[in-house]
């Protein structure tokens, strides 16, 4: 048995356990395990727990009852708290309820007054809506303030949609006058495809919404009679032409787009608005149109738009039999006219022009310009690229534009009530004014211009030569497009082979004219000596140059058809030979000495020289030597001073000097006759001299009486 001292040390111990801190119970255990008879205290404390678990049973036993009635009162008391709970929650439903039966109330009445708030843009069914809410919706709404402040406010809203409305359709009215050559404009090109609708050119709803308005208002006659108003007044500002329309054919077109504009928005709005216009009146205002019109057209001239402008007009079934007789009556003005366009066209391609042959470096340029132009050439064919066509960029630009103004000619015609024969002729007259008036003005201008070179003049024949060989393709050009054969009878032919020829034979004048200006020129620069005791022994200078330019001239009349290169040439010679003997004769030349004769002489004989090489090939034997025929003789005669044969042949025709005018003759020996005393006083005492004077004055006493004999 365990001593008394350890019993009461374990004692002691429990009592610190069951009345220590858990937090300081630390210490207390560890005396426990630090003792030798822990096992005996732990019987101790397992008896002291039990002894304590029956005084814990024992009090519960005691109180269970009343937890138990506890328990009972407080889930009586939670039922009730529960009911009160519900009763709160039962009041605001009560309450949530009310407010949305309010709400639904309040929709249902709103629903039926909210058109008359919608937006006034809905216009006529904005008005048939306050024509609803006034006498339906309204009275059903009940007597809600709001309800009587929205019937006050109808009257204002049906006066306010009437002024929208009618502003819309003056917006709109404005819009079709400022318009109306662009709704023509694209009338007239859709009219030969399909009729255009008009609703895709222009917006109509302002007209529809604002004729609905008034017919709600019980004021269709009012909108009705206000839109012919301002419909008329906007005919008569489209039909009066402007000042200056004549001068260009913008300005016809735009008069015409206008007019048709004008009436392609009056058919539509007669076709779809039940009696806003009627036929009647459309027919009143396009009387009105023709009237105006035949008159602007009469008193200025007409053009291709005004037949588009009948075409549309036709296309939307209004008469147009008296413009169609018009357009007949006006044809030479509308020639007119194109004839005043194509001459500027030829003028600017003058203008432009290079005058050069048209280079080609591939076969794809030379066909290109071989379509534009019917060329062929089976020679250059067979060269080699690059290679030039003879002819420059101006003929096939011509060409194309001959071909442009028939076509113009085919497109006044159409629709015009005549037959493919009549359409024909007046296409061939037409094209015949513009060949020989108007195309060959501009050929004379191209020839006359001024600075115009001979390399210009040699390639205006080359391509007017070519346009005369083309001749026959705008032949069989017209007649494939009027399906007329060319060879009918009565058929008029077409003038061009004439117009190219006169125009070429121009050319060539002018090549003669400027190069006899150039020979003028060199023998300007002509510095004789005609007191010169001996003749040089080589050609004057400026007679070299001038031989060197003729040379180098005709080298470039290659391209030119051989008699018009031997005509020049011949020409030139003679005019050289012509001046030659002027200068010789001049008045200002008052003595002329052998010694000068020799000297040009020799200048005569380069001059043979150089017709004698043949510049230009094609001449026979020494035909142009001819051109030098008159001087040679004339020369011969005084350097021979084989007078006895002239006096004793002339006028026989085998006379070795039949070329030597005796005028001539007398007027040379006058110049070589001492007339000067003063200037050659000692020539009496030199015996030469004086015999020479006397043998001068036979032979001129001997040409006077040779003269006298053969005027009387």
């Amino acid at each position: 048995m365990a001593s008394a001292e350890t019993a009461a040390e374990h004692e002691r111990i429990l009592r610190e356990i069951e009345s220590t801190d858990t937090n300081c119970i630390g210490p207390t255990l560890r005396s426990v395990y630090d003792g030798q008879e822990h096992g005996l205290f732990m019987e101790k404390l397992e008896g002291r727990i039990r002894n304590h678990d029956r005084e814990i049973e024992k009090m519960c036993n005691h109180h269970f009852q009343g937890f138990v009635d506890s328990i009972t009162e407080l889930l009586k008391v939670r039922g009730e708290a529960q009911k009160l709970k519900l009763l709160t929650t039962m009041d605001e439903l009560k309450q949530c309820r009310l407010q949305q039966r309010n709400i639904a109330t309040t929709i249902d009445k709103l629903t039926h007054c909210l058109p008359g708030v919608a937006p006034t843009a809905l216009y006529y069914p904005a008005l048939c809506t306050l024509e609803q809410l006034e006498h339906t919706c309204l009275p059903k709404a009940g007597g809600y303030r709001f309800c009587a402040i929205m019937a006050e406010n109808i009257p204002v809203l049906r006066t306010h949609i009437r002024d929208v409305s009618m502003s819309d359709l003056k917006d709109f009215l404005e819009s079709i006058r400022k318009h109306s050559d662009k709704i023509g404009e694209t009338a007239m090109k859709q009219v030969c495809v399909w009729k255009p609708c008009a609703q895709d050119l222009v917006d109509f709803s302002p007209v529809y919404r604002c004729l609905h308005i008034y017919t709600v208002l019980g004021a269709r006659d009012t909108f009705e009679n206000y839109y012919r108003k301002q419909r008329r007044k906007q005919a008569r500002l489209v039909l009066q032409p402007h000042s200056n329309m004549h001068e260009t054919l913008e300005g016809y077109r735009r008069y015409f787009n206008q007019i048709v504009g004008f009436f392609v928005v009056e058919d539509h709005i007669l076709h779809t608005t039940q009696g806003l216009v009627n036929r009647a009146y459309v027919e009143e205002l396009w009387e009105l149109a023709l009237s105006k019109t035949i008159a602007a057209l009469r008193t200025h001239s007409v053009s291709t738009s005004s037949s588009c402008c009948f075409l549309a007009a036709q296309g939307y079934g209004f008469p147009v039999n008296q413009l169609f007789d018009m357009l007949l009556e006006m044809r030479d003005q509308y020639g007119e006219i194109l004839l005043k366009k194509w001459n500027q066209s030829f003028r600017q391609i003058i203008d432009q022009d290079n005058y050069s042959p048209i280079p080609v470096a591939t076969e794809e340029e030379y066909r290109r310009i071989t379509g534009q132009f019917p060329f062929q050439d089976p020679e250059l064919e067979k060269m080699s690229f690059p290679k030039k066509l003879p002819f420059s960029e101006f003929v096939p630009k011509v060409y194309s534009q001959l071909k442009e103004f028939i076509y113009a000619c085919l497109k006044y015609s159409e629709d015009l009530h005549l037959s493919s024969t009549e359409i024909d002729d007046m296409i061939r007259k037409s094209t015949n004014l513009l060949l020989t008036r108007t195309l060959s003005n501009c050929l004379q201008y191209a020839i006359k211009k001024k600075n115009v070179g001979l390399a210009e003049l040699v390639q205006i024949i080359v391509n007017t030569t070519h346009l005369e060989a083309s001749c026959h393709y705008l032949e069989e050009f017209i007649s494939n497009i009027t399906s007329v054969p060319p060879d009918t009878v009565n058929a008029t032919k077409l003038y061009g082979t004439s117009t190219f020829k006169d125009a070429r034979h121009s050319a060539e004048e002018e090549i003669y004219t400027n190069l006899n200006l150039k020979i003028d020129q060199f023998l300007q620069l002509a510095d004789y000596d005609w007191m010169a005791t001996q003749g040089g022994g080589q050609a004057s200078d400026y007679l070299i140059d001038l031989i060197a330019f003729l040379c180098s001239t005709f080298a470039v009349f290659t391209h030119l058809p051989g008699k018009v290169a031997q005509t020049a040439c011949m020409s030139a010679c003679k005019h050289l030979s012509t001046s030659l003997l002027q200068l010789l004769l001049e008045a200002d030349v008052r003595q002329v000495s052998m010694g000068a004769l020799q000297q040009f002489n020799v200048d005569v004989k380069e001059c043979e020289r150089f017709a004698r090489a043949g510049p230009v090939p094609g001449f026979q034997g020494d035909t142009l030597l001819l051109a030098f025929i008159d001087l040679r003789q004339l020369l011969d005669l005084f350097t021979q001073w084989d007078w006895s044969t002239y006096l004793a042949d002339y006028g026989r025709p085998t006379c070795k000097y039949l070329r030597v005018n005796p005028h001539v003759a007398l007027a040379l020996l006058e110049k070589m006759k001492d007339t000067s005393r003063k200037n050659n006083m000692f020539a009496q005492f030199r015996k030469n001299e004086r015999d020479k004077q006397k043998l001068i004055d036979t032979v001129v006493k001997q040409l006077r009486n040779l003269i006298a004999t053969h005027q009387s």
